[in-house]
């Protein structure tokens, strides 16, 4: 049977330098000719998530026609570069994804709140886009909240490789009590890695199936995953 396993992006393979916040703020600031007073928090949502809490922060009706206009602005101001300069990927995770990559067990994706171009880009910065198979993965436009994501990368998995996905062939990999609560919720298990701003104690009380310190013991980090649905 093969195991789907599902990363989370930012503060769990790659830190972006604050690019995002910025790009977020510049866009508001070119639509509505106004400078944004706050970004919405981003850690562990969903860029249509993001998008709506920015705009009613500072009441703006996320219409349908709006939030198309947006997302699609967002989505093409991000460059490979900027994170290059600002960003980095973080220590272990092309290791831990090059692992993986080379079972014949795993089928390796990302569920992540970012819109599926921004995803393609942040990863395509550092070189990671070829170790995953984007098709199959979940994205920030895909939902609101998280939790759904889960069965749609099952649903887009199950569709390309055959088989089914559940909670006892899926993992999930993030930082944040919100990956947590997505995996659990979802219909996945959940190895957290405290590279984010949770400690490892706290991604333990979310009640994490695997905590790690981080990405870089390529064997414990393998070991994790492949336990983790058994």
């Amino acid at each position: 049977m093969r195991t789907l396993v599902l990363w989370d992006i930012d503060h769990t393979l790659i830190n972006g330098g604050g690019v995002s916040t910025e790009i977020y703020a510049s866009v508001f600031e070119h639509l509505t000719g106004r400078p944004a007073e706050m970004v919405a928090p981003m850690a562990g949502r969903t860029d249509r998530a993001i998008t709506t809490d920015t705009l009613r922060h500072h009441g703006i009706e996320p219409t349908p026609e709006l939030m198309a206009t947006f997302t699609a602005t967002l989505a093409g101001s991000f460059t490979p570069h900027q994170f290059q300069t600002r960003g980095h990927a973080l220590p272990g995770a092309r290791a831990a994804l090059e692992a993986l990559a080379a079972r014949t067990d795993v089928i390796q994706s990302v569920l992540t709140g970012n819109m599926r171009p921004i995803a393609e880009c942040k990863l395509s910065a550092f070189a990671l886009d070829a170790l995953v198979d984007f098709e199959v993965g979940a994205y920030g436009m895909d939902a609101v909240d998280r939790p759904p994501l889960v069965p749609l990368a099952q649903q887009r998995a199950a569709r390309k490789y055959g088989g089914t996905f559940g909670p006892s062939n899926t993992v999930l990999i993030g930082d944040t009590p919100h990956d947590v609560r997505a995996g659990h919720e979802g219909g996945s298990r959940v190895v957290a890695v405290a590279t984010g701003a949770t400690t490892a104690a706290n991604l333990r009380l979310s009640g994490a199936e695997h905590v790690l310190t981080d990405l870089t013991d390529t064997p414990a980090v393998v070991q994790a995953i492949v336990t983790a649905t058994r």
